[in-house]
């Protein structure tokens, strides 16, 4: 599908790299990756203006992704630095502090360093420097090797996660750690998490009642607390998710401020204007940010369907966090996921993400890009088993309506005069005019038209046979009927408690463990004697979920059938032989009133084959049919607007 018309620019090498939590446990990135059959590979877009951006914004140079330095002046740390008079190698300047590895870091850019403080220990050998790095605080080591956690920093785990995910499907490596590395940074500066001089989170732990010192056993209600979570993913998993997640609810309503994490009672708590506070939903957010920026051939219908068949982490994600981070109370209400992503939900978060980073405007989505719409809909008419000449009317459509120019595709943050377009709707939407356009969908000419078609195929073997609605109806309809069925009955059995059980302490990790391995015996049993098969291993990830090929000789493929049954040349142009049309709405809604452009129901009386096609494409891109309607009836008033909208050239009341 080409490359971009865009001019390429050479590409910074990252200042940092996304490494693993615990320090110095980096790992290197693999290779582009296994590519997604079916998706191509456009030339990448340049990303030296998103790097110019955030390093004028985040001061220094910070592994944003690596755990943050406590920060802080004086005491024991302003004592430890006092010897180390070097220039920073980023700013130049001496004002060093101490994390809690014992490494110094820059307080004026916030740059970590690989020297260690140097500690003179007298007690064994006089005269003699001993170099020695702090392993974490007495209270760690107190509370079974566990370690102090912020919520961030679970997000930015999860973000690690899924963007090493997706550069295993063969996404661009700059995404991860040129781009959504500096979306990230840029966040944490704003939420004043990070890259700040005191971030939020400091303030924490002398708000926090739960305590990391606290021995478990000594609170009853914590106690009783940490068992039920125990048990949820050892017997609880015989629960339904109904009570499970009813349960959960009432737990943390009884012990609210207990949780692992620092500042998890906190986080749930605070509401303050101006700020954005990170979800779960959030984190496909980023990832189709960074998707967006880069122009990769993943519309957000795409990775939302990833997320759902599982290639990308997102459910459960939190089994994938160190033993060290231990997780309960309220951070279950933070990751804890009881529902599969929504579309709309994840879009607007991201666009408001856009506007909360103050990001510039994205690189032009031009007519040689994956996301343009006369490329999408060569994609779509493939996947619906539609003609191949169908691409030139949805081309014409298109250009039309002037929905494929550069400033109505690219995203502007912020702009309210431009409405936001979401790619593959507005793709699936100009398929669904063009097939009104040319069939009528109305329950009566598609099926005339189908008879003559067939009577010109029985009658004439030779040439291109013509297209027969009727016979693609059939085809798609059971194809379509099928794979939703699949699609139902691996929703319903999908388990949604991690298979990782999930324990707090020492003295109970035996117990789970062992409550664990006695309900996998049992299922694996039961599975046995009911001759129940264990479903084989999930196929590598396609971009197409229905496939159509030409070689075979059932006849079901349509992508080479001719149209000429339903054309009529006029003027050396070929035009529809039906004159007509018919509108979806006469009228548009206004957004703010009632939140749709317009409404859409199985009830409204619209003809079976238009519901059908919206069943179709609601399919193929996992969202409501609502949406698809939408954009139909935008589509409909822009290119019908003269006709709608046509005044009388004489007034009526001067008529004689």
């Amino acid at each position: 599908m080409g490359s971009r018309s865009g001019r390429e620019m050479a590409v910074p090498q990252p200042a940092t790299s996304l490494t693993n939590r615990e320090a110095g446990d980096a790992r290197p990135r693999g290779g582009r990756g296994t590519q997604v059959p079916g998706l191509p590979f456009p030339g990448r877009a340049a990303v030296s203006a998103l790097s110019a951006v955030f390093t004028a914004r985040a001061p220094g140079r910070l592994a944003a992704w690596t755990r943050k330095p406590r920060w802080g002046s004086g005491g024991s740390a302003a004592q430890g630095t006092r010897d180390f008079n070097e220039r920073c190698a980023q700013c130049s300047e001496v004002n060093w502090g101490l994390t809690d590895g014992g490494r110094f870091y820059c307080r004026s850019c916030h740059n970590v360093t690989e020297r260690a403080r140097e500690v003179v220990n007298t007690d064994f050998i006089t005269n003699t420097r001993v170099q020695t790095i702090s392993k974490g605080s007495r209270k760690q080591e107190k509370n079974d090797g566990d370690c102090e956690w912020y919520v961030c920093e679970g997000f930015q785990l999860i973000l690690k996660k899924q963007a090493e995910a997706l550069e295993a499907l063969g996404v661009c490596p700059q995404m991860k750690d040129e781009v959504l590395c500096n979306f990230w940074r840029c966040y944490l500066q704003k939420s004043k998490q990070a890259y700040c001089i005191r971030p939020a989170g400091e303030t924490v732990k002398a708000l926090s009642v739960c305590d990391s010192s606290t021995d478990v056993d000594s609170d009853p209600e914590r106690s009783s607390l940490l068992h039920f979570l125990s048990l949820s993913e050892s017997e609880g998993d015989l629960q339904t998710d109904n009570s499970f997640a009813s349960s959960i609810s009432k737990v943390t309503e009884s012990a609210s401020m207990c949780s692992g994490s620092v500042d998890g009672g906190l986080y749930l708590k605070k509401n303050q204007k101006g700020k954005l506070r990170m979800t779960m939903p959030m984190t496909l957010s980023f990832c189709y940010m960074a998707l967006l920026w880069l122009r990769e051939p993943m519309t957000l219908s795409d990775l939302l369907r990833f997320v759902v068949e599982g290639h990308i982490p997102y459910l459960n994600v939190f089994q994938h966090f160190p033993e060290k981070m231990k997780l309960y109370g309220l951070d279950l209400k933070i990751f804890f996921v009881e529902s599969w992503p929504a579309y709309e939900e994840v879009y607007n978060k991201m666009l408001e993400l856009a506007v909360f980073l103050e990001l510039p405007r994205f690189p032009d989505i031009t007519d040689s890009c994956f996301l343009h719409p006369d490329m999408l809909c060569m994609k779509y008419l493939m996947e619906a088993n539609l003609p191949d000449e169908l691409h030139n009317w949805a081309c014409r459509v298109v250009k039309k309506i002037g929905i494929g120019d550069v400033d109505f595709l690219t995203l502007v943050p912020g702009n309210k005069s431009t409405r936001k377009v979401k790619y593959d709707v507005l793709a699936a939407a100009v398929i669904v005019v063009v097939l009104k356009l040319l069939f009528l969908l109305d329950d009566k000419y598609e099926w005339l038209l189908s008879d003559f078609a067939g009577e010109r195929n029985k009658n004439s073997k030779e040439g291109v046979p013509y297209f027969e609605f009727k016979k693609w109806y059939k085809v798609i309809k059971c194809s379509l009927d099928e794979k939703q069925k699949k699609l139902d009955e691996e929703r319903a059995k999908y388990l949604w408690r991690c298979e990782k059980p999930l324990f707090y302490s020492d003295k109970m990790k035996s117990k789970v463990l062992k409550r664990r391995q006695m309900v996998v015996n049992l299922q694996n049993q039961f599975g046995k004697l009911s001759g129940s098969v264990r479903p084989p291993e999930k196929p590598n990830p396609s971009s197409f979920q229905l496939s159509w090929s030409e070689e075979n000789t059932d006849g079901s493929c349509f992508h080479g059938h001719s149209l000429k049954g339903i054309l009529q040349e006029k003027r050396g142009l070929l035009k529809p032989m039906n004159p007509e049309y018919w509108l979806c709405t006469v009228k548009l809604c206004t957004e703010k009133s009632c939140g749709h452009l317009a409404h859409y129901s199985r009830e409204e009386d619209f003809p079976q084959s238009y519901h059908f096609v919206l069943r179709l494409f609601s399919f193929l891109l996992r969202i409501q049919p609502s949406y698809i309607h939408d954009e139909v009836c935008v589509i409909e008033h822009k290119l019908f607007n003269k006709k709608l909208y046509k005044k009388p050239k004489y007034s009526t009341g001067l008529r004689k």
